[in-house]
């Protein structure tokens, strides 16, 4: 399949160092009238012109190749030509339309409906955000079960308003803005390089899978029986960990033994990224409620949804409203979006050349110091960096002059984890190969760069 075509010809290619002096223009007027919460910029210094498949060009004529895929969103590409027409086409008719049914939104629903698993036959439309979808998810699955009570998972991402971030668990996004819902509690993830249980995968019994059985158990766990379990079939934020196969069937079963519904959590993690339409496809597990957005826009319009089972839909009209659960152009690049992606193969695509990034990887992994481990599925991989090897100790500052040198020889990616000591890549899933090739070498050169500084 070749891409080739749907991407700036000649990235990577840096004419100026970054930023660059129009690049600071803009940066210095951003930090003079913007909030000083705006993130990014401050990690990738530079002002974007213009994007194109796998490439960025900021506003200095600097190309950089796209391993950050705006945090997993341009899944088919920055400027689709395909989306972009048919957005375009449907700008001058109707952009806006509450909940009210127009062909655009039937279109796109059908299309779900046309891949999503047959017990999910229920989709809703919330807000512009992934957030929306979590927010929606929590408070079905409350009034169906009339309780209260929501169990995570360690390392978990679902998003930064009230609900969302109740249910995450990095402390340095909520710390500052405690209390937040009540009743959430958090059980270990299958995050086997840093085993909560001190296990190896060859000697475990998947005891983190257990704990979770142990708790909705035990009387005196202090849990009472929660509304729903949320999970990401592969963790994102988290550090882009892949649990162990059975790791999602086992929660599966014990959440069917204690009556308790399922949320998965696909925000990042879908529509073809890790080689399924969605990641808990690859583990043959069902939820009772889908959460999806990102990829879900296109071309990075906002949307968000979710996808139920039919006994769930039990909500009366206006119990969960929103202006903006109605973006037209969202509905229409998304429909495009999709079938682009069942029409080009990208499931299958993004699995075999994920697999041969990853084998990139790992041959960097056997000869750095500071790689502790490479992992992913798909075309959503970790790096995660180590002060050394055997103690396992996290090294955030050198992750951190890993993306800078990165940055300022044409490359974008993302950094997260437990400790924000892991490189994730997300990129478009229309990425070539010889433009991974070449990303990875500058990623490589970058590791180098920062080993020869300790």
């Amino acid at each position: 399949m070749n891409f080739s075509n749907l991407s700036f010809p000649d990235a990577p290619l840096i004419r100026t160092p970054p930023p660059g002096p129009k690049s600071k223009e803009y940066l210095d007027y951003q930090s003079l009238h913007e909030s000083s919460a705006v993130s990014y910029p401050k990690a990738m210094p530079m002002a974007i012109r213009r994007a194109k498949g796998a490439t960025v060009e900021d506003v200095d004529g600097n190309i950089y190749i796209d391993f950050f895929g705006g945090a997993g969103v341009m899944n088919v590409g920055h400027s689709n030509p395909e989306v972009i027409e048919a957005a375009e086409k449907q700008l001058g008719n109707l952009t806006h339309s509450l909940d009210v049914p127009n062909p655009a939104r039937g279109s796109l629903v059908k299309t779900l409906l046309s891949f999503l698993p047959a017990p999910l036959n229920r989709v809703f439309f919330g807000g512009p955000t992934g957030s929306d979808a979590v927010e929606a998810a929590v408070k079905l699955a409350k009034y169906n079960t009339r309780r209260i009570p929501l169990i995570a998972f360690e390392g978990a991402y679902h998003g930064m308003s009230s609900g969302a971030l109740s249910i995450s668990s990095g402390l340095s996004f909520k710390e500052d803005f405690l209390p937040l819902l009540p009743e959430v509690h958090f059980v270990p993830y299958a995050y086997c390089y840093r085993c909560a249980f001190e296990k190896k995968p060859e000697s475990c019994d998947l005891d983190c899978a257990k704990y979770l059985g142990h708790i909705l158990d035990d009387p005196h766990s202090g849990v009472g029986k929660p509304a729903a379990v949320i999970v990401e079939a592969i963790q994102g934020e988290g550090g882009s960990i892949v649990p162990p196969e059975q790791f999602i069937p086992e929660i599966r079963e014990i959440c069917n033994k204690y009556d308790v519904l399922m949320i998965i959590d696909e925000i990042q993690a879908g529509f073809c990224r890790t080689g399924k339409m969605f990641a808990f496809e690859h583990t043959g597990t069902m939820p009772d409620i889908l959460t999806m957005s990102k990829a879900l826009g296109g071309v990075g319009f906002p949307i968000s949804c979710t996808a139920f089972r039919e006994s769930l839909d039990t909500w009366p009209a206006g119990k969960h409203i929103g202006t903006f659960r109605g973006n037209v152009l969202a509905y229409t690049a998304g429909n495009v979006a999709l079938n682009f992606m069942v029409k080009n193969n990208l499931a299958e695509y993004a699995l075999n050349l994920g697999q041969v990034m990853l084998s990139w990887l790992k041959e960097i992994e056997k000869d750095s110091k500071i790689v502790g481990e490479v992992r992913g599925k798909g075309l959503m991989l970790g790096v995660e960096f180590v002060k050394d090897k055997a103690s396992k100790e996290p090294a955030p500052d050198l992750t951190k002059k890993v993306r800078r040198a990165c940055h300022q020889h044409g490359l974008l990616i993302e950094i997260g984890g437990h400790y924000s000591n892991v490189a994730r890549f997300l990129p478009p899933l229309i990425l070539t190969e010889e433009l991974a090739l070449k990303g990875i070498e500058i990623f490589e050169d970058a590791i180098r760069e920062a080993e020869r500084s300790l």
